[in-house]
Formats: structure tokens, C-alpha cells, sequence
């Protein structure tokens, strides 16, 4: 056990049940002998049940139980990385099935490859496996996964089979050298809201330009149930709050990021699916339903110019700095 990097799994949540305590459950399992499990509860209240159960993993130790008085998912990843021991740190959601080897798989790529800064693994989505039939398998992806302009609509993180360099990683399945965060100082903007859309692509974006790679190994898959309520879904995804949020989020990705002519691939892109709705976004036609959209994309621009001209006295830390531990 000595031998073995010390793994801190963090589990923000966020109104979920029973799929928080199976997601606790398939971690405490795993057959990798050095790792603590971090449970980050940002759920106003648990069925009777899952609380006993939070708090009596909590008495026995065999979890780290915070719960906050605010949502946020950058926010409890941040909150998470500050209470946390591990040399590597891992994320995943609150309704993720893992398999028994799973912790082992993201830890041989760090003990293997130095250049390996962060470790993306495979997601086994329900809802993106529905709609391929489970047949489609990616070996490499196509190079316009590497561009920051366009990679968005390129990277395939469920159907791809092959390690291999890739860009950035999804949230509910990514883990980080600890140094990442306290050698080079890199936090979760807490200023993605809403569902949060991005934020881990800003932070993937921030770790490369740290001269690490980012790996994406097959072998460190999961099983990501992609439950309706709960996690990030603090609002509605047809919600007028959502719209403008999931706007922003990828306005201040590119704002912050990207080169000119990168942004004005992305936002050109963006347009064109989510707005438009052409594949692979498949929105209604509809002139009015258009309308609206491009309304909300303009103003989730200008909310994201406002938040980069505030960055002065808004570094996007609105959470931590609720935190007395910071």
C-alpha cells in the first residue's frame, strides 16, 4: 500500500439519492488498496435513508461528508481539491456504475508516463450509446479534436477505443496530478453557472498550457447514468435561466482561452448547431423558435464580455471565497 499514490476520489452532488449511495458503494469497493473518497453535498435535504447511510460511512471513516449551504459544481470541485490529500485527484458524478478495477486503471497512466498530467477516461453514456446503437467504435479521433475551435464537435470520449492525446476530459470521469492544482495554482471557474457547461473544458485548456498532457484511457471507463434531476441540473434545461447560462458558458470559454480565429471558429459553430440547429444538434427549424435562440446567444455574449471585463476584481471564485479554509 505504501508503494501506492494515494487517490482522492471527489463526489460533488446535488439533489440525488440512491444513485449517490450506489456511486459511494462502487468506490468504497474498488480493489486499488490507497484511496480516500471525498462526498461534497450541496442537496438541500436526503430521504431518511441515504442520510443515515452519508452518516454512518462518515463515523466509520471511510468518508470525508462536507455539505455546503450553495450549488456550484466548479465551486465543490474547488472545495473538494482544498480538503483533499491525494497525489492524484479524481472526479467523478453522483450516478456513475464503476467497475471493480477502475481507481487502478487512471493511476498506472501517472506511473507510467510523467509527461501524463491529467487522465481522461471513457464514458459509457446511456443516452449517447442509445442513439449509436452501442455499435459505433472510434480507434483515433479525427485531428479536428485537437483544435480548441472546433474540437467540441469532434471529440468522442464514449465511442473511442484507443489511448491517445486528446484535449480535454469529461467531468464525471477525470482525475489530475496533485500538483496541477497547488504547484501551478489552477482552480475551477466558479463563474461557469448552471449546469456548468465547460467548465472542465476551461480547465483542461488552463492544464496544457502547464506543458502536461492530457491521456484518454479506454481502460478507465465507467458506466455514466445521466439521470434527469439532480447533479448540475440546479434549473431546467428548458429553463430561460439555462439558455443563457449554457450560452455564456461557451462565450467565456472561448473569451478566455482561445485566439481570435479560434473563437470565431467555435462561435461560428456554435451558431450554426445550437442556434440554427443543424446536425448534430437537430433543433427545430422553426423561425420563432431560431429567433429566440439568437436572442439568447446574444445575450449570453455580452454576459460573457461582462464577465471577462470584471475579471479584475472577479477572478471567478465566488464560492471558495465563502470558504473559511481557503
Amino acid at each position: 500500500m505504501n508503494n501506492l499514490p494515494l487517490i482522492s476520489v471527489i463526489i460533488p452532488t446535488y439533489g440525488r439519492d440512491e444513485t449517490l449511495q450506489d456511486s459511494i458503494v462502487d468506490v468504497l469497493n474498488q480493489d486499488y488498496a490507497n484511496f480516500e473518497v471525498l462526498v461534497v453535498d450541496q442537496s438541500p435535504k436526503h430521504k431518511p435513508e441515504i442520510q443515515a447511510y452519508l452518516e454512518e460511512q462518515a463515523a466509520a471513516g471511510k468518508i470525508k461528508w462536507f455539505h455546503l449551504d450553495w450549488a456550484s459544481l466548479p465551486g465543490a470541485r474547488n472545495y473538494g481539491v482544498r480538503r483533499c490529500a491525494g497525489e492524484i485527484i479524481l472526479f467523478i458524478d453522483d450516478d456513475v456504475k464503476l467497475p471493480p478495477g477502475f481507481l487502478a486503471a487512471h493511476v498506472k497512466n501517472y506511473l507510467q508516463n510523467p509527461e501524463v498530467g491529467a487522465v481522461a477516461g471513457r464514458v459509457f453514456d446511456r443516452m449517447k450509446l442509445g442513439d449509436s446503437g452501442g455499435k459505433l467504435e472510434i480507434e483515433y479521433l479525427p485531428p479536428q479534436a485537437m483544435d480548441p475551435g472546433i474540437a467540441w464537435y469532434h471529440i468522442d470520449l464514449v465511442h473511442t477505443i484507443k489511448p491517445q492525446q486528446v484535449l480535454t476530459a469529461r467531468g464525471c470521469n477525470m482525475s489530475f496530478r496533485r500538483e496541477i492544482f497547488f504547484k501551478y495554482g489552477l482552480k475551477f471557474d466558479e463563474r461557469f453557472r448552471g449546469s456548468a457547461v465547460r467548465e472542465e473544458s476551461d480547465f483542461c485548456l488552463r492544464v496544457r498550457k502547464t506543458g502536461y498532457k492530457i491521456w484518454y484511457d479506454p481502460e478507465a471507463h465507467l458506466i455514466h447514468l445521466g439521470e434527469e434531476t439532480g447533479g448540475c441540473h440546479d434549473i431546467s434545461m428548458r429553463s430561460l435561466k439555462y439558455q443563457l447560462t449554457f450560452y455564456h458558458n461557451h462565450f467565456l470559454l472561448g473569451l478566455k482561452n482561445l485566439n481570435v480565429s479560434q473563437a470565431l471558429r467555435l462561435y461560428a459553430r456554435l451558431f450554426d448547431c445550437h442556434v440554427l440547429g443543424r446536425p448534430p444538434c437537430h433543433k427545430s427549424g422553426s423561425p420563432i423558435k431560431i429567433a429566440t435562440r439568437a436572442l439568447f446567444y446574444t445575450l449570453g455574449f455580452l454576459k460573457a464580455l461582462g464577465s471577462v471585463i470584471q475579471s479584475p476584481w472577479n477572478d471567478g471564485q465566488i464560492y471558495s471565497r465563502l470558504d473559511q479554509q481557503v
